[in-house]
């Protein structure tokens, strides 16, 4: 799938990932305001730069693909994209849209304070999104918290409410329904393949959307919904999130341990936002994947989670 022409929903969009995401969505065939220049995302570290691979390398076991692409027809896909991002924060939220504003075309952005937690907000930004733009073709389930002593809230923020983005995202793009089809990327961690001491309840919130996106995205194959579903799964990055562990409202019990948790992420490495919205395009623009998770790390770079083989796979087509 093009980026251009494009609309997108992301959630937590103000800070952090999603304003990663934000940005490097609308970089894509940019339009810059008159006397503007994109500011490039921020250069990563030594340790967090994407691994480089010749024609037929192969990463983590998947093929590596490389971007090359025709030119895009002078159509529809040629404009380019437009991006609505939610977030509860509505200061950082205006910030940002007013950052964006002095890099891109005003009309390209719409911000929508929203609380992912509260169905009608969630729902009600939806519709609005559609109403503004006309349409939607990519949604990004981000919005997360690390939050071991309210674990209800993080529940709420980290898996109920990317299992309602997604099936709002559903209802309005796949192609049964009247939409176009499109891409849903929900946003997990390493923490959601492998046991975090520190944080079991972040944890088991990771583990869950990785689990309902693998599931999703073979249901929605076999309805032939025309809508693909990914996770990416980051490591340690430099984002509010993991500025959190000092504070001991967030760790609740396990604030003890935040010296051995900056011990783990001095030896893992701590990557940029901006490596981690690489793995979103790529992931929007390859159409072959589907229900695929991808491992983002400093030492690594992007590469995919591998799965034995399904045991069963319904035949329903």
């Amino acid at each position: 799938m093009h980026v251009n022409g494009k609309v997108a929903l992301v959630t937590g969009g103000a800070q952090g990932i999603g304003r990663a995401f934000v940005q490097a969505l609308l970089g894509k065939g940019a339009k810059v305001r008159p006397g503007k220049f994109p500011s490039p995302l921020p250069a990563a570290g030594t340790r967090g730069r994407r691994v480089a691979a010749a024609p037929g390398a192969r990463l983590g076991g998947r093929p590596v693909r490389l971007s090359v692409r025709p030119p895009a027809s002078r159509s529809f896909s040629s404009r380019p994209a437009q991006v609505a991002l939610l977030d509860r924060n509505s200061e950082a939220g205006r910030d940002s849209k007013a950052a964006l504003d002095e890099q891109f075309e005003a009309q390209r952005t719409l911000f929508i304070q929203c609380d992912v937690t509260d169905q009608e907000q969630l729902k009600g930004a939806f519709k609005k999104v559609t109403e503004h733009f006309g349409r939607l073709d990519i949604v990004v389930n981000n919005a997360g918290v690390n939050n071991e002593k309210d674990w209800e809230s993080t529940i709420q923020i980290n898996l109920t409410s990317v299992i309602r983005g997604t099936y709002l995202g559903l209802e309005y793009m796949k192609k049964g329904n009247g939409g176009d089809g499109g891409v849903i990327i929900n946003i997990s961690s390493l923490a959601g393949l492998m046991p975090a001491a520190f944080q079991p309840v972040y944890c088991a919130t990771k583990h869950g959307v990785i689990g309902f996106t693998r599931s999703i995205a073979l249901a929605a194959n076999m309805e032939n919904y025309g809508v693909r579903l990914n996770t990416i799964c980051p490591g340690f990055v430099n984002t509010p999130i993991l500025q959190s562990i000092d504070k001991e409202e967030n760790m609740g019990q396990y604030y003890s341990y935040k010296d051995e948790i900056k011990n783990m992420m001095q030896f893992y490495g701590v990557m940029d936002p901006s490596i981690i919205a690489e793995g979103l395009i790529t992931i929007i623009e390859d159409d072959t994947l589907n229900g695929e998770v991808m491992k983002i790390t400093a030492s690594q770079g992007i590469h995919f989670h591998q799965y034995g083989q399904t045991p069963f796979t319904s035949s329903k087509r």
